[in-house]
C-alpha cells in the first residue's frame, strides 16, 4: 500500500467527483438537475459522508459525460498514489 492508503474510498470517491463536476463546470445543484441525484446527497458524497449506490453512480457519471468505471478507477487511483 502507498501513501494515500488511510483516505477511505468514500472520501477518494467524492473528491473525484468533485474534480469531475468542477472540471465540467457544473455546481452540485446543475449536476444533481443533470443527474436526477439531490443536490445535497452530493454534497455528502463529495465529503464522504456518504457513499453512492452503483445506480447514483451511473446517473453522475452520465451527467458528467463520462464512463462510471472512470469514475471509480479514478477513486482507485487517488488511493493508489
Amino acid at each position: 500500500m502507498s501513501g494515500n492508503a488511510f483516505i477511505a474510498p468514500t472520501v477518494a470517491f467524492g473528491r473525484v467527483l468533485r474534480k469531475h463536476r468542477l472540471a465540467v463546470g457544473l455546481s452540485q445543484e446543475q449536476l444533481g438537475l443533470e443527474s436526477g441525484v439531490q443536490r445535497n446527497f452530493i454534497s455528502l458524497i463529495e465529503t464522504g459522508q456518504n457513499q453512492p449506490t452503483i445506480t447514483t453512480i451511473f446517473k453522475l457519471a452520465k451527467a458528467l459525460g463520462m464512463k462510471p468505471s472512470n469514475l471509480v478507477a479514478a477513486a482507485e487511483k487517488l488511493l493508489e498514489e
